[in-house]
């Protein structure tokens, strides 16, 4: 297979202040890509198709990773369902059909492990795509990202576009974010602890019943993968990509004790909802490519703290309703 682009190629991140965004830009600089597209949130609404249209047509990015999008854990998705199935939905619709029209040589779209069947066999093998019903807490976004993948598909079908997809595990690492309204598991955890520890709590009350079982994947080795794989899988069919390896709600959140704050004692909530019972990706396929994550999860999570503590002002800062409001500038990274 030929490779996907070179490090003049000029590279559009949709998305880049996130926390998937943010790291595949670490990875691209690091590697000595000079010519990077992003986009500040101030004047293109990426759920624009004309405004998206005019941006390719005006920047011509050769690639694309499509990783911008509305996202957040149970609360937020069982509150705001009307917003991430409308963003997401649109998002996807107008970055894909605009990478059509001006002719961009590969793009890269980052589903969700959410989108499989609430009751999947594990683990979870890339077919069960469409076998059963979604996870209820998360639905609306579920539906968007299994759009984004058969959008992909069917401008592969139709117009022949390299427009490949991957359904990544959990993620956390820095940018994530840590609001604990619209968070996702891992960080808010983080800080859950992290504020018990500074008021001296004896007890930190976590959702659930502990038991369900996620698999988490640093966002650095995620970023670290996209770009392998934008050299090395073409296929219509999209790639899990995670660890292999999952642990309990109730083990993750007492790793992040030992680490944070060993003292204090875990506490469920039952009666709030846990979510889907597990979520485990089949990535025998990614294996056989050649690629495996390098970050453990207790080192992950420890860096991952550490960046809380350093940026705890940007961290806990509730993310932007108008996330997907876009400014296109351009950097010239030197090598």
């Amino acid at each position: 297979m030929r490779r996907a682009f070179s490090r003049n190629s000029r590279i559009f991140v949709a998305g880049h202040r996130g926390l998937v965004g943010s790291a595949i830009m670490r990875r691209l600089k690091a590697e000595g890509y000079v010519n990077l597209l992003t986009a500040d949130r101030e004047q293109l609404d990426l759920r624009n198709q004309a405004d998206v249209n005019s941006w390719f047509r005006d920047h011509r990015p050769e690639i694309v990773f499509l990783v911008a999008g509305t996202v957040g854990g149970i609360l937020a998705n069982s509150t705001r369902p009307a917003e991430f199935i409308y963003d997401n939905l649109l998002i996807h619709a107008t970055t894909v059909h605009a990478a059509y029209l001006y002719g961009v040589q590969k793009l890269m779209y980052l589903g969700s492990s959410c989108i499989y069947p609430r009751a999947c066999s594990q683990p979870i093998k890339e077919e069960y795509l469409l076998t059963g019903p979604l996870e209820p807490t998360n639905e609306p976004y579920a539906v968007a990202k299994i759009a984004g993948i058969k959008l992909c598909q069917s401008y592969r079908e139709q117009y022949g576009c390299r427009f490949v997809s991957v359904i990544p595990t959990n993620l956390y690492g820095p940018n994530d974010n840590f609001d604990l309204d619209s968070s996702h598991v891992l960080p808010a955890l983080i800080r859950k602890v992290h504020e018990a520890k500074l008021a001296g709590q004896k007890e930190v009350v976590v959702w659930g019943t502990g038991t369900p079982r996620r698999e988490f994947l640093h966002v650095d080795d995620l970023a670290d993968c996209c770009l392998f794989l934008m050299h090395h899988y073409d296929g219509s069919l999209p790639l899990n990509v995670g660890t292999g390896t999952d642990l309990t709600i109730y083990e993750l959140v007492d790793r992040i004790r030992k680490i944070v704050y060993p003292e204090v004692e875990i506490v469920l909530d039952a009666e709030k909802p846990d979510g889907m019972p597990r979520k485990l990706l089949d990535i025998h396929r990614l294996e056989e490519l050649g690629w495996r994550f390098k970050i453990s999860l207790d080192e992950g999570i420890a860096a991952t703290y550490q960046w809380f503590m350093e940026h705890q002002e940007k961290a806990t800062k509730p993310p932007d309703s108008n996330a997907t409001t876009l400014h296109a500038t351009q950097h010239r990274v030197s090598r």
